[in-house]
């Protein structure tokens, strides 16, 4: 499979496979191919699918497999960029419904958060995805991306909703904003994600929570 991605705000990636080669995706993302594609519909295991259902992802899985050489596209479902993952034994965390599609090799969980305050408190830092195994994962970001590096110890305290992924060595918390005036009239919130190296962390720079918060005041109640 070669790739390349294109369309600016509203990208897509569009997917060139060889006889035989699939994609997976668990959400309708595609937004077209040609005709010799198809298109199977499977579930993942009663296990599986409960967790899914809990962290309101599909139950179920699209696998695209060309029958001569073919293409498929995936598209994004807010302004922002698609990313490529390479993963090769590796993985990664992303925000809930960040994954977009993968080659057969890759392997997508359900993440959950450990930590009780960010499970509490953490919003959608609580129920995240994982992607891991082999091959070529894309993922969906909000906005831009900022990407930093973090050494072992070394922190990042974010505010809710722009983490978009890190590397699974990362380790993610919540934090409260520091006083009570600050809580009440600082504008940004009780609680912030805290996110400790060592590995790599992703930062999106328009979340889609932000943009909804955003135009609420200007939504006529009916």
């Amino acid at each position: 499979m070669n790739y390349d991605i294109k369309g600016g705000a509203f990208p897509v990636v569009l997917c060139n496979l060889a006889d035989g080669e699939k994609m997976i995706t668990e959400k309708g993302s595609m937004v077209w191919m040609t005709p010799n594609m198809e298109m199977t519909t499977v579930g993942g295991g009663i296990g599986k699918m409960f967790g899914k259902a809990f962290s309101g992802e599909s139950m179920f899985q699209n696998i695209y497999t060309a029958h001569g050489a073919g293409m498929i596209a995936f598209g994004s479902s807010f302004p922002g960029r698609i990313v490529p993952i390479q993963l090769s034994g590796n993985s990664f965390v992303l925000q809930k419904s960040a994954f977009l599609a993968a080659e057969p090799g890759v392997k997508l969980d359900i993440f959950f958060n450990k930590k009780v305050g960010a499970g509490i408190f953490g919003g959608e830092g609580f129920i995240m995805q994982k992607v891991s195994g082999t091959g070529i994962a894309f993922a969906e970001i909000d906005g831009d991306l900022i990407e930093y590096q973090l050494e072992a110890g070394q922190q990042m305290v974010v505010d809710t909703g722009y983490v978009a992924g890190f590397e699974s060595t990362v380790s993610i918390d919540i934090q409260q904003v520091a006083g009570l005036k600050n809580k009440m009239l600082g504008g940004e919130g009780f609680f912030n994600t805290v996110l400790t190296g060592p590995g790599r962390i992703w930062l999106q720079t328009m979340p889609i929570s932000g943009v909804a918060s955003a135009i609420r005041p200007f939504i006529p109640s009916s």
